[in-house]
């Protein structure tokens, strides 16, 4: 589980591991037609982080992100993530996983 150290009112510090990858996969999964464009986009850009970074804000694809930890970062000026390199890759896998079904789910949502 997420280790969230508040540092001040201003910082926080993020600790995850590969079980939170885990979860996050379980929850895109379980919730395919809702994250789509999280999961396509997170499989699309990981390459670009050689695997072991990304910034979920960077592409609007914190939704997964804030539902593991169960907090906004936003609500801090600065935050901090540390994770180890399994939580990328194990990420990464999941969601290249989950991106064909995400890709078929988002095509055939009705457009509100």
């Amino acid at each position: 589980m997420a280790t969230i150290e508040i540092i001040d009112e201003k910082t926080l510090n993020i600790q995850v591991g590969l079980e939170d990858a885990l979860a996050m996969i379980a929850e895109a999964e379980s919730d395919l037609e809702r994250y789509a464009a999280e999961i396509v986009t997170i499989a699309e850009k990981m390459p670009e982080f050689a695997y072991t970074y990304f910034c979920f804000y960077a592409y609007d694809t914190a939704e997964l992100f804030e539902k593991m930890l169960g907090i906004d970062p936003k609500q801090y000026l600065s935050f901090s993530l540390e994770a180890p390199d399994s939580f990328f890759y194990t990420l990464y896998g999941g969601m290249k996983g989950l991106s064909g079904m995400a890709r078929l789910s988002s095509a055939l949502a009705p457009e509100s």
